[in-house]
């Protein structure tokens, strides 16, 4: 199983909001490139990063920031938030991306997400973000109208490889992450399924890879110290 340590980029800044909220944030690291060196230094191959100004706005607003990121690390990097038109995602890709999550547009502009799907492949992932069992959007200020299980349907048909879906409940709350749900996920579908949201412990990871999660998003609990990263990658990603 994957690890992805996470960064949110706000205004250049690594940041952590709790529970989606924008009024509960806290600046981690005013230049992010210093915790992926850390990253790094842990184990870590891969890292999430959320233009969290973006999600808001569908502007590239910490592009700089992801530029300068991916050329200065060996990472596997996947960038989210506020990707809206081919032309950002084009930008994120060409800046030294290696894959791209479509959140809102996945919900709002399924032509969009069909275009990118057919002209990327497996560079384009879908963000579902689970609140009160519908798909959250724009920044998870708003719901989608139908359930999260026929989007999963719909993104599956369309050949979405893989879905990186946060339980809004779990995120940022250092609670333990929704195993039933990652569970109930990776037997369903054959997408690649990344769990995000209240990773909190090597017992949330261990639980996770037992039930064929593709991998797990690591955020606050970095942070806090809760989870030692280089434990984490050597529980995950070990024999």
């Amino acid at each position: 199983m994957k690890i992805f340590p996470a960064i949110d980029l706000f205004g250049g800044q690594a940041v952590r909001l709790y529970k989606g909220d924008y009024d509960q944030m806290t600046v981690y690291d005013p230049e992010p490139l210093n915790t992926v060196r850390k990253f790094e230094a842990a184990g870590a191959t891969n890292l999430h990063l959320v233009d969290l100004e973006g999600a808001k706005t569908g502007q590239t607003t910490n592009l700089p920031t992801i530029e300068k990121l991916a050329a200065n690390t060996g990472l596997f990097i996947e960038v989210g938030g506020g990707i809206r038109n081919m032309d950002t995602v084009r930008r994120y890709l060409e800046a030294g991306a290696s894959r791209v999550i479509l959140g809102t547009a996945a919900v709002t502009d399924p032509d969009f997400l069909a275009a990118a799907v057919a002209a990327y492949g497996d560079k384009i992932a879908v963000g579902a973000d689970l609140k009160d069992g519908k798909v959250a959007i724009k920044g998870w200020l708003e719901t989608s109208q139908e359930g999260w299980e026929a989007f999963f349907d719909k993104m599956q048909a369309l050949g979405v490889a893989t879905i990186i879906c946060t339980d809004i409940s779990k995120d940022g709350a250092m609670q333990g992450t929704n195993r039933e749900l990652y569970k109930l996920l990776a037997r369903k579908y054959t997408m690649n399924i990344i769990a995000s949201g209240g990773v909190s412990s090597l017992e949330d990871i261990q639980a996770l890879k037992a039930a064929g999660v593709h991998g797990a998003i690591i955020g606050k609990a970095y942070y806090t110290g809760a989870i030692d990263l280089a434990q984490a990658v050597k529980l995950g990603e070990g024999e």
